[in-house]
């Protein structure tokens, strides 16, 4: 119900008791005559009906005021409901600042997002609650049509953002305030990065094939001539000799991987105990790990359907790039959960990968070990890939999380 109602109804009302107030006095004036018998009561009398005649139409209107201002508030409160609804229904972060840019309002979409209460942000500055960049556009520009920026929550996850800046006004068109409006991209840019990365790795891996086999030809001869020359060497050439066979063997496990890596991925499918293939795979590289502390969180785990070697060998190869992030020992934790997929995740306490190289490390040939061949990661991911999963990356100054995310129709009997 607007202003202009509200005003009427309230004139009608005063209008009433001053109405109510001269008849009141009439009818006593009236009475005081009658009882002194004056003459002109009879017109007196005329003049009380008539009044009393307007007083019961009055409170007819009255009454049907009450009820039509009964109606109006129900109407707007209806509406005002509605509006409600329809603001905590959207999927999007809405928050609504004043012209002091404080926040007068946000729904749920918003605090799942950017995982902040209401209660805790209503009538504060936004530099109080908005992490940067968000704070510096909202603080800087008036309107924003279209903006992507990273975003770190309260909790330090790290978050994409797709968001737009209008202004907020009033049924007068006066600016009253801003309106911030985002959606959380994360996962559909995890997405693009996946295919992407899946469609360098495809490239990168015919190239890679060529060259392994041009390498390996080469490679065999100079294997063959080193064991000619151990036998003919002198014992003071044996280190040197020795030397060389570490280095072919060396260039042999690369020339290995390049080829693991190219190979076309023919997956062959069998049932398997989720528990019983990473038991093994901790058991893999534990001898590698002696002062590594190895935490299992999983128990029961579920038998999936996926193929047992090359998965073996991505989880291996997470594990072991896991405990070479601690060469002075730490926490290497194991844990599995179903939600809407099946995460095998692999934590450690190491040093962490730095912001700069994390969109690097999935990408073939990339180390920053000394000896390494930066293929590791590489063939997980493209592991993954074939069995139509994905691989979620999340490291700080202290540790790294790799998660292994594969569908749930993976599962073919649960037993967590």
């Amino acid at each position: 119900m607007n202003h202009l109602t509200l005003m009427a109804i309230s004139l009608v009302l005063i209008g009433l008791m001053f109405v109510s107030l001269y008849i009141a006095r009439l009818i006593a004036i009236n009475r005081r005559r009658r009882d002194a018998g004056n003459k002109g009561s009879t017109e007196v009398g005329f003049v009380v009906d008539t009044f009393h005649d307007l007083v019961s139409k009055l409170k007819e209107k009255e009454r049907e005021l009450e009820v039509l201002r009964k109606k109006a508030e129900d109407r707007a409160s209806s509406v005002e409901i509605y509006n409600e609804d329809i603001l905590q229904s959207v999927p999007s972060g809405v928050v609504s600042l004043d012209q002091e840019l404080r926040i007068t309002k946000m729904n749920q979409a918003a605090e799942k997002i950017l995982e902040l209460k209401e209660s805790d942000s209503i009538g504060k500055k936004y530099s109080d609650i908005f992490n940067e960049p968000v704070a510096g556009i909202i603080s800087k520009k008036a309107v924003v049509d279209r903006a992507e920026v990273g975003y770190v929550t309260k909790s330090g996850k790290r978050i994409w953002l797709g968001l737009n800046i209008s202004l907020l006004k009033d049924s007068a068109n006066n600016i009253i305030g801003k309106i911030f409006v985002f959606t959380d991209l994360t996962e559909l840019k995890a997405f693009q990065s996946q295919m992407e990365l899946r469609e360098r790795l495809s490239t990168l891996g015919e190239m890679s094939a060529g060259i392994a086999h041009e390498l390996r030809n080469p490679l065999g001869v100079i294997s063959g001539y080193t064991k000619l020359l151990s036998k003919k060497a002198e014992s003071a050439l044996q280190p040197t000799v020795e030397a060389i066979f570490k280095e072919v063997e060396v260039m042999d496990r690369i020339i290995s991987d390049f080829l693991s890596f190219a190979r076309k991925t023919d997956l062959i499918l069998s049932e398997v105990n989720l528990k019983d293939l990473l038991n093994g795979c901790i058991s893999n590289v534990a001898v590698s790990a002696r002062k590594v502390q190895v935490i299992e969180r999983f128990n029961s785990l579920p038998v999936i359907r996926v193929d047992d070697v090359l998965l073996r060998q991505a989880v291996t190869n997470l594990l072991q790039n896991a405990v070479e992030s601690m060469p002075e020992g730490g926490q290497l934790t194991v844990s599995c959960s179903v939600g809407d997929c099946l995460d095998i995740s692999v934590s450690d306490t190491g040093h962490g990968i730095p912001e700069n190289i994390r969109d690097k490390i999935f990408l073939p040939f990339f180390t920053t070990k000394e000896r390494g061949t930066g293929l590791g990661l590489s063939i997980l991911h493209k592991i993954v890939i074939s069995h139509g999963g994905t691989v979620a990356l999340e490291s700080g100054d202290e540790g790294t999380t790799i998660t292994i995310r594969l569908p749930r129709d993976a599962i073919v009997s649960r037993q967590f």
